[in-house]
């Protein structure tokens, strides 16, 4: 006596894994994209996002020193707190890298640019020119807060990143390594577009642990060195102010955030991805 099987109904190919083919790397130099109106757009989104970016978390700064000045009246409790500054900077990010995500990337960060351009996923001159476009944003969204608050502005240090009493130049670039690999290896991973092809059950909000990642990367290093893991913050502050003690110690949050995110770039692509795996073993094939 045999025993009945039932036939089990083929899988229809909506439910098959997706298919996941690496995007082809950027060139160095694509001068096509110097001809199109979105090359330029998103140049200026760069501009207008770190000049809010800026604006925005210096006032915050600012306010905070003001109101936890004895001598205008303020008390040690008062304001918001680092907790609160931290999650103005986080906060801030997670915002606009939402708005301008599909216009240029919502890179907001020369750091970001850095190592986006090391692992090739944008071209040079899309990567220096959004450089230049966030540092003039920074200047800009930092000249704002002086011209509108010139007096607190000037009292209460114009938010301009300096190491901190008790720490040397050593510790703060310790501190602004690892926290800008923090940073850019949370956007490596949740751009990563393999994420999407293998996990795409599980919706991934990339602004959202981008934002989570500066909040807790400013919580741990604030009381280091302002927190700088973006080198355009610290030169729109600094231009701005213009201090002595600030352009002494600013080359930090320049070669602090580019060698996080070169460490980062390095690590995610070459490590966790194996690219260098992948193009030895192309190499062989083709040999």
């Amino acid at each position: 006596m045999t025993k009945d099987v039932e036939a089990v109904p083929e899988q229809p190919a909506d439910f098959s894994a997706k298919d996941y083919h690496d995007p082809p790397p950027s060139p160095l130099i694509d001068f096509d994209e110097l001809t199109k109106w979105s090359f330029y757009r998103a140049i200026i989104a760069e501009f207008i996002a770190t000049l809010l970016f800026l604006y925005v978390t210096v006032l915050t700064v600012i306010g905070y020193k003001h109101q936890t000045d004895p001598k205008a009246g303020g008390q040690d409790c008062g304001g918001v707190g680092i907790l609160g500054i931290a999650w103005a900077f986080g906060g801030m990010i997670f915002i606009l890298v939402y708005c301008t995500a599909g216009i240029s990337g919502g890179h907001i960060n020369p750091a970001v640019t850095f190592g986006l351009f090391l692992a090739r996923k944008v071209s040079l001159p899309r990567a220096v020119l959004y450089m230049i476009a966030q540092c003039l944003g920074a200047i800009s969204g930092v000249g704002l807060v002086k011209a509108f608050q010139k007096s607190y502005y000037n009292r209460y240090g114009g938010g301009a990143n300096s190491m901190a009493a008790g720490y040397n130049k050593g510790t703060g670039l310790g501190a602004e390594i690892i926290g800008t690999f923090v940073l850019v290896y949370t956007v490596f991973s949740a751009t990563d577009p393999k994420r999407n092809a293998r996990d795409s059950h599980v919706p991934v909000l990339a602004p959202l642990p981008i934002g989570f990642a500066v909040f807790m990367v400013h919580l741990a290093t604030i009381p280091i060195t302002g927190t700088g893991i973006n080198p355009a913050r610290s030169f729109g502050a600094a231009v701005i102010y213009n201090d002595d003690k600030a352009w002494d110690e600013h080359w930090i949050f320049w070669v602090g955030p580019f060698v996080g995110a070169l460490a980062a770039a390095v690590y995610h692509q070459y490590i966790l991805r194996g690219s260098a795996i992948k193009a030895l073993g192309s190499f062989r094939s083709n040999a």
